[in-house]
């Protein structure tokens, strides 16, 4: 297991960084190596996020002297999103199989967590994120909504939302995977938003949400194809070179937004004081700087 400790700043900081300092503070480029845990822990309301890549073994998650608990989950909470092949996470025993963009809220108190491909030929990717709690809630497999079929017993399905529009260039699919209207948790927010073919914008109107921070991470990026992931104060915006499978971390104070050369799929996850999804400051696209 590999840990990466991010210390938060102030906005007037990054005003003043170069490309490598923007990238060093913010980006986090690997995600997921095979048969390995590679997580990334930022100061910006302590969240962490990282992979799970498990090819030729299972891989169990512990602890870290940064977190100075007995295990993982001792005060915090988890979701897991799998953007790979089918996998299997087992968590105190029991198994819970995540196909491909399948998700789990993990709840607060599960000692042993352990993630496992069904097939090393195509191993799963779990991608994660996790934040500090102060109540367990119960643990939940999120799935997309299959038309005409209830979700199966123990599982639910996640709110999708449809917005933009072709002449815009941003029409998406925001699937909800943890938010209240799906299951509980202590702060933790998190989901997946999938730009149709065509689109390349995110988030418009641009915004901030001075009472939770968030982490972008992009994926279904082809290789030749980027996303330029815009950052900063709204009056003093920056930008960061994004590729395949890698993530960003955007402090409350900062706008997230972006333009892709392609389409993809993003997934983002928020913890902070304020779960409400739609509280946020937004603005203008001419007010932009």
């Amino acid at each position: 297991m590999k840990f990466d400790v991010r210390y938060a700043n102030h906005p007037d900081d990054s005003k003043r960084y170069d490309t490598a300092e923007l990238r060093k503070k913010y980006l986090i480029e690997k995600l997921f190596e095979e048969d390995e845990i590679l997580l990334t822990y930022s100061h910006q309301d302590r969240i962490i996020a990282g992979g799970a890549m498990p090819v030729k073994k299972t891989l169990s998650l512990g602890t870290f002297k940064e977190l100075a608990t007995d295990y993982f989950l001792e005060r915090r909470e988890m979701g897991v999103i799998n953007i790979g092949g089918a996998g299997i996470i087992t968590l105190d025993g029991k198994k819970y199989e995540l196909g491909h963009k399948e998700g789990i809220y993990i709840g607060m108190g599960t000692k042993e967590i352990e993630f496992a491909s069904v097939k090393a030929g195509a191993p799963a990717k779990f991608y994660i994120n996790s934040s500090p709690a102060h109540k367990t809630y119960p643990t939940v497999k999120i799935i997309k909504p299959v038309e005409g079929k209830t979700a199966p017993e123990g599982v639910k399905y996640c709110v999708q939302r449809h917005l933009g529009t072709e002449a815009g260039m941003n029409k998406r699919t925001i699937n909800q995977f943890i938010i209240g209207d799906v299951c509980e948790s202590c702060q933790l927010a998190m989901g997946m938003t999938e730009l149709a073919e065509g689109s390349g914008w995110n988030t418009l109107p641009s915004h901030t949400h001075e009472r939770r921070m968030e982490v972008y991470m992009y994926f279904e990026v082809p290789d030749d194809q980027a996303v330029i992931h815009l950052m900063g104060q709204p009056q003093e915006t920056r930008h960061i070179i994004m590729h395949n499978e890698q993530a960003v971390i955007s402090p409350s104070w900062s706008i997230h937004t972006g333009i892709g050369t392609h389409n993809y799929t993003f997934i983002w996850g928020m913890c902070g004081e304020n779960q409400t999804y739609d509280d946020m400051d937004n603005i203008l696209t001419k007010d932009l700087k």
